[in-house]
């Protein structure tokens, strides 16, 4: 099966499109079903393959190989996820501008003999949390995570209005690298670095997990919940599972929760749009990754 397939439909002939997603511990994703879904729904076949370097049965395989196989293999494109997000742009031809500003790709479109880069996260976080998270205390958020999705995460809260960003991560040196970003891409918000000792003495009004942990093959928090309080909000972006280790504390302690699925809905929906050249529907989207919840 390649991209240059065609079938005939009513509004016109589309091709068939083949899309893959490249990461660890994939398997429960939700994204294919969202993206072949939408494309039926629009009259369009897409194939969307799970390229899970853990399911590899000859082992790992380096980014590069598995870039240049799927572009080889007709690839249109492909959905970037944990670890890889950073990583794989030095193996790209060009960036869109957001994914420049970020620092991070999790959207990589083939067309035109060109790897492109894009970041859906930003606007995936973004639109999540305005939509489920209204009238929450953006006074001082900490954000645990400075990685290739916690970048995205970090811009969408400043966009958000957030007045103090605390960011703590196990790597000093890349939440001081985030801080200077962020601080340098967005006056008006205050942007600080903590240890993971330090944060656990500050009082934050909302925390956001912007790590693997909690996945399913990473299970676990990443923030004591002995920690948190009910006037907090807590927000992850973790979504296999829906309801993260740290995310169920947070609810039986009265804490408004904001789990992964916005976020992983409105990436799929702008990258939908990137891999197709079509608006898709985001409700129509949004109930597809709904059904699956059981």
């Amino acid at each position: 099966m390649t991209s240059q397939q065609s079938i005939a439909v009513d509004s016109g002939v589309y091709d068939d499109l083949v899309i893959g997603l490249v990461g660890r511990g994939i398997q429960s994703s939700r994204t294919p079903r969202m993206h072949m879904a939408e494309g039926a729904a629009q009259g369009q076949r897409i194939i969307y393959q799970l390229l899970d370097v853990d399911q590899f049965p000859g082992g790992d395989r380096p980014l590069q190989q598995i870039i240049d196989a799927a572009e080889i293999c007709g690839f249109s494109g492909l959905n970037i996820t944990f670890p890889y997000k950073i990583d794989v742009m030095p193996l790209l031809d060009g960036l869109s501008d957001n994914a420049r500003a970020i620092g991070a790709v999790n959207t990589v479109v083939f067309k035109d003999g060109k790897r492109i880069g894009h970041n859906t996260d930003k606007v995936g976080f973004q639109e999540g949390f305005r939509q489920n998270m209204p009238g929450a205390n953006l006074n001082h958020v900490l954000q645990i995570g400075a990685g290739g999705a916690g970048v995205a995460v970090a811009h969408a809260l400043a966009s958000l209005g957030v007045q103090r960003l605390t960011i703590a991560d196990s790597d000093h040196g890349r939440a001081v690298a985030l801080q200077t970003q962020i601080a340098a891409g967005h006056e008006g918000v205050t942007v600080d670095v903590a240890d993971l000792k330090e944060m656990l003495d500050l009082v934050p009004d909302g925390i956001v997990n912007a790590t693997p942990v909690g996945m399913a093959k990473l299970p676990g928090t990443s923030y004591p919940v002995s920690l948190l309080r009910p006037e907090m909000w807590v927000a992850d972006i973790v979504y296999f599972p829906l309801e993260t280790e740290l995310l169920a504390a947070a609810r039986a302690k009265g804490c408004r929760v904001l789990p992964g699925s916005g976020m992983a809905v409105y990436q799929a929906v702008r990258a939908f749009e990137l891999f197709t050249g079509r608006q898709p529907d985001a409700a129509r989207m949004k109930a597809t990754f709904e059904a699956m919840t059981s």
